[in-house]
């Protein structure tokens, strides 16, 4: 009897492991599914429904719009699909009468975009900001639309920014060197009625320029020094091409500030951040309007074309 007791009692041990070793991948795979609604997924089924709402509607605002939000709803879609998370039950909102309920709709959409930015992982972030910039640039390609809130006037984030952001923080830095030499340049080229827009564009710029480089400067860095001269792509003679190098200026900002986004889980330096990509793509905005550039607004302003 106490050897049959014995074996017995094994066997069952064996079992037991058996199982054990069985549940615990499944409690781990298990474990890892994220169950709560995909907070992007709101941002998407908003993107999918303006887009097909302006189409419809027609003309040239309205397609400027259809294509922006597509191409958002694109970048969106892909990330949305991988994780595979629960989708929201709220259903998208009514198909617009008319372009000038896109003007809620649009800024609606930036301001959910611009809340999520800060708490997000570092490449989900940097989609994200890419649709709040472009509805803010959007916001300014007709009246009807806009013009939309400014961006937030630069503040530096409380204390001092980390290693791993010092580089980031140098090439945006290295842009606004850029575009404050390029302002300086097309004044030249344009005639008086963009004085305001130049004297706005050099004051968001400076401003940027010197908070930057006092983060650097607290975070142990040398800042990088403006270059004597920069090469423009094309030949500025006339208005229109001087507006065109400053929307490329502008969009050179814009790149380097989604980079620092990208670039750090400080929630307070992306908001900066987050503030000067709006910035930039509301300004570059009018000077493609004035260039002729289409689109008129970047549907994902700082992203690669």
């Amino acid at each position: 009897m106490t050897a049959r007791s014995t074996d017995l009692s094994r066997r069952g041990v064996l079992r037991l492991g058996a199982v054990a070793a069985v549940a615990l991948p499944l409690a781990a795979c298990s474990g890892g599914y994220d169950e709560s609604p995909d907070p992007l997924a709101p941002l998407l089924s908003a993107a999918d429904a303006d887009a097909a709402a302006a189409k419809a509607l027609g003309g040239a605002v309205a397609g400027q719009v259809a294509d922006a939000r597509a191409a958002q709803a694109a970048a969106l879609k892909p990330e949305v699909d991988r994780l595979n998370r629960p989708k929201p039950t709220t259903p998208p909102p009514a198909a617009p009468a008319d372009l000038s309920a896109f003007k809620e709709r649009l800024a609606t959409a930036r301001k959910q975009a611009e809340d999520l930015v800060p708490g997000l992982p570092a490449y989900r972030a940097g989609l994200v900001a890419g649709v709040a910039a472009g509805c803010a640039g959007l916001q300014r390609i007709a009246s009807t639309l806009g013009p939309g809130e400014d961006a937030q006037a630069v503040v530096a984030p409380a204390g001092t920014a980390s290693s791993d952001a010092v580089d980031p923080l140098q090439k945006a830095l290295a842009s606004e060197h850029a575009a404050l030499w390029v302002y300086g340049l097309v004044t030249a080229f344009l005639p008086g009625e963009f004085g305001d827009a130049l004297k706005a564009g050099r004051a968001e710029h400076t401003a940027r320029r010197d908070v930057v480089t006092q983060m650097i400067e607290a975070a142990g860095g040398t800042p990088v020094a403006p270059e004597a001269a920069y090469v423009p792509p094309k030949p500025v003679n006339d208005t229109a091409s001087a507006a065109a190098l400053v929307a490329s200026a502008e969009e050179d900002s814009a790149a380097a500030w989604l980079g620092v986004v990208t670039h750090t889980d400080d929630a307070g330096l992306r908001k900066m951040a987050l503030q000067a990509l709006i910035a930039a793509a509301r300004r570059g905005t009018p000077w493609r309007q004035e260039a002729n550039e289409k689109p008129t607004a970047l549907a994902m302003p700082g992203q690669p074309a």
